[in-house]
């Protein structure tokens, strides 16, 4: 075993949730081989061609992350892992922050095809697929934008990749959306935390008005142009937005699930030209926290 494979704990809690093997031409032989040169190569950012040798061909490894991220093979593993974790009591439900960072492009991350990709043997785009490939510009240059939510344990309940220049609150009613753990003995996902914080970036009319239907409480301080307007228009604008410091003090917890995220160097800096291969990129280090004790 090498540094960073996968522990014999951590692959007892994963191989239930992965594609059967030994399928017509062996296509998924070798999981725990590949599925280690998959996240060596997430955590330490290095090129496709140039996994070390234990790994096995290159193609196969990034064939297999190509093939799981277009056909959300990676997303249903995540979930399930949830669904673990869930099961076991291990989600702190009771806070969950939503935040945003960016991913500096490198330059081998521009240059991809105009011509949509397509799922082999289905003739089908995969998901995720965007026409801008996620890709915008800022103050940086190139920029891709995480979009994340996270529980109190800190690791990610569910995450939106836009371009760099996207906004953080016209983005937050679906990554609070995306969350959808499973419930193996039978009813309906948990889709709903007890409490949510965030920053000013994600304060907006819209948000609130969401939270409060879905019965969310929240905390979010609100902008003070936001505040001047409100007030300017009376009561028409409504009462002032309850804030309570105590618990903003939380908000922590959701920038140390992003540094924790970002200590995989193919998240911190993004070199995939595909936006759905980027996608499967993250879901991949997401999974490899959830696995961790």
């Amino acid at each position: 075993m090498g540094r960073g494979d996968l522990t014999n704990a951590e692959w007892v809690r994963l191989e239930p949730h992965l594609p059967v093997p030994g399928q017509r031409g062996g296509r998924w032989n070798n999981h725990r081989k590949v599925i280690n040169g998959i996240l060596s190569r997430v955590r330490t950012g290095i090129p496709w061609r140039d996994p070390p040798e234990r790994f096995g061909s290159w193609r196969t490894v990034y064939e297999r992350h190509r093939r799981w991220s277009a056909d959300g093979t990676w997303d249903q593993i995540l979930r399930a892992v949830q669904a673990d974790a869930d099961l076991a009591g291990r989600i702190d439900w009771s806070m969950a922050g939503i935040d945003s960072t960016s991913c500096r492009a490198h330059q081998h991350a521009a240059g991809a095809r105009k011509k949509k990709p397509r799922i082999p043997k289905k003739r089908t785009t995969p998901r995720h697929h965007r026409p801008d490939e996620e890709l915008g510009r800022s103050r940086g240059g190139l920029t891709s934008k995480i979009h994340l939510a996270g529980e109190g344990g800190c690791r990610p309940m569910a995450f939106l990749v836009t371009p760099g220049q996207w906004g953080d609150a016209p983005q937050m009613i679906q990554v609070l959306e995306r969350i959808r753990v499973p419930r193996p003995q039978g009813g309906h996902p948990r889709t709903r935390p007890d409490h949510l914080s965030g920053d000013k970036a994600c304060s907006s009319r819209r948000n609130r008005s969401y939270l409060r239907r879905r019965r969310i409480k929240h905390t979010i301080p609100e902008p003070k142009d936001q505040q001047a307007n409100r007030k300017r228009r009376g009561s028409g604008g409504g009462r002032p937005t309850g804030f309570d410091p105590g618990i903003h003090k939380r908000r922590n917890e959701v920038e140390r699930t992003i540094n924790r995220l970002k200590n995989s160097r193919a998240v911190a800096t993004r070199y995939d030209k595909r936006a759905y291969v980027f996608h499967g990129t993250v879901t991949a280090a997401a999974i490899r926290l959830w696995l961790r004790p």
